[in-house]
């Protein structure tokens, strides 16, 4: 009945919250520092992860982890002043977008039209910050395409950009 909250128990939303807080997105690559920005970069991070990790065994410590996230980031909303009402409309409009990244991810398509359909509009569309963003992404997916999956999805992902 009643939804235990793991804040602290998270390594791994802890260690996406802090990739979404990287300085590079915001002096480098000039996203806005809000709350939507910084949702959309963690699930870009965690939509690499699941793909990295996808298997069967893997599932049930997949489904935990997203549990958990959408938790974590539902009582961010709250804390935001939302309603009940106004949360719900919020997170099942986070979860389609999540699912869509996820799936494009795992499509493998075009990153650099995924990143512009989520972080740039028309009157801020920059081609080499898209491509930066991109950039971004390919060389964290590299990183933990090297790391134990057991290790990552417990969140001992230490990964540093460097242009």
């Amino acid at each position: 009945m009643f939804a235990t909250y793991k804040r602290h128990n998270n390594p791994l939303y802890n260690k996406l919250v802090e990739l979404s807080r990287n300085k590079f997105f915001y002096e480098e690559i000039r996203l806005s520092d809000d709350f939507e920005s910084r949702i959309l970069l963690i699930f870009f991070h965690l939509a690499t992860i699941f793909q990295i990790s996808k298997d069967a065994k893997n599932k049930k410590k997949s489904q935990e982890i997203f549990d958990n996230v959408f938790l974590n980031i539902e009582y961010h909303i709250r804390e935001l002043g939302y309603g009940d009402v106004a949360v719900n409309k919020k997170m099942k409009t986070l979860s389609k977008i999540f699912f869509d990244i996820l799936v494009k991810l795992d499509k493998d398509e075009n990153a650099n039209d995924i990143i512009k359909k989520y972080f740039f509009d028309i009157k801020n569309y920059d081609d080499k910050k898209i491509k930066k963003l991109a950039d971004y992404f390919v060389k964290f997916k590299d990183f933990c395409f090297d790391l134990d999956v057991n290790n990552m999805l417990n969140g001992s992902i230490n990964f540093i950009y460097k242009n």
